[in-house]
């Protein structure tokens, strides 16, 4: 199989808003090009397509770590014309092979967003570190929260979820998402998502009117490690780095043994976002985050689309 089809096919394992994989891919014979897919945007949650992008921007990490040990050059918004092509890869033979990306790789596939609580047992510095390297090698920054600020993080959860479920639009695209059909490849489905339990940072509900079937575990998240990925300035590439580094730092927790789940719902609406910005030493709060140690045994993976319906050949060779 094409190296760059390849790439492509195993990216589909990326995590985006509500499952929804809201991207595309282009196969020449020399590049790959990732376009956004505005069909699956959501426009109560994600009106701006910030979540869209950051979205694509970990699809695209992702097929940059499956092209591993080969290197490759990424281009961001490589057509002036086309807004929608968000990013090129292409393979280059005259670098030094990526080899620092082979266990990120096989993390891939292994990779689940787990939202059970994770164990008392805290993350190590050693790890917390790397996971801020990964953060920065993708041009973004993590900012790992103080014990202190872990209140004012689980009250801007609590306030988001508040005033994402008192307005009907929202819960219309939840339930949509929330809600598909067996073929469809795509959303959250209950197997996936657990009930609420006391825990340090509620986790967003995705099945506020019942039907949540994953055992939340016994635990309460106290050993986890909440982060923020934010970046210098806002804007298209801004969030595309975001979402590189998203993939960057999921991918470092798995190769390091940890569960994790992006938390992107804090950041969805304008006052808990500008929360969000205040607890950064500077710049702009993209996704958040939650690493830890799982508990015993492997949460569902959720759906994906299949690659007929993702990828498609260049008509035009050039």
């Amino acid at each position: 199989m094409n190296m760059l089809r390849a790439a492509a096919e195993l990216a589909l394992a990326a995590p985006s808003i509500f499952n929804t994989q809201p991207w595309t891919w282009v196969v020449h014979p020399d590049r790959l090009l990732l376009r956004a897919d505005r069909q699956r945007q959501l426009p109560a949650v994600d009106p701006s397509g910030r979540l869209l992008t950051i979205s694509c921007g970990v699809a695209l990490h992702h097929a940059v770590v499956a092209l591993a040990p080969a290197a490759a050059e990424v281009r961001l918004m490589p057509d002036p014309a086309d807004p929608d092509v968000l990013a090129s890869l292409r393979l280059r033979p005259d670098r030094p092979p990526d080899d620092s990306a082979l266990a990120l790789r096989a993390a891939i596939k292994r990779r689940r967003t787990d939202r059970r609580a994770f164990a008392r047992v805290p993350v190590s510095t050693d790890t917390v570190d790397a996971l801020i390297a990964a953060c920065e090698q993708q041009q973004a920054h993590l900012h790992v929260l103080a014990w202190h600020q872990t209140s004012q993080f689980a009250l801007a959860a609590v306030r988001a979820g508040a005033l994402q479920l008192s307005d009907p639009d929202y819960r219309a695209e939840l339930a949509d998402w929330t809600h598909r059909p067996p073929w469809s490849g795509d959303g959250v489905p209950a197997s996936t998502t657990v009930p609420a339990i006391p825990r340090r940072v509620p986790v967003r509900d995705f099945a506020p009117f019942g039907g949540a079937s994953l055992p939340p575990g016994i635990d309460n998240d106290l050993g986890a490690s909440y982060a923020v990925i934010y970046t210098n300035v806002d804007g298209v590439r801004a969030w595309l780095r975001a979402g590189m580094a998203l993939s960057a730092v999921l991918l470092t927790a798995t190769a390091a043994g940890l569960g994790s789940a992006p938390i992107s719902d804090v950041t969805e609406t304008f006052p808990t976002r500008t929360l969000m910005d205040d607890m950064l030493p500077a710049g702009c709060a993209q996704v958040a985050l939650r690493v830890g140690h799982p508990a015993p045994g492997e949460p569902p993976a959720t759906p994906r689309r299949v690659p007929a319906e993702v990828i498609s050949e260049a008509t035009d060779p050039r």
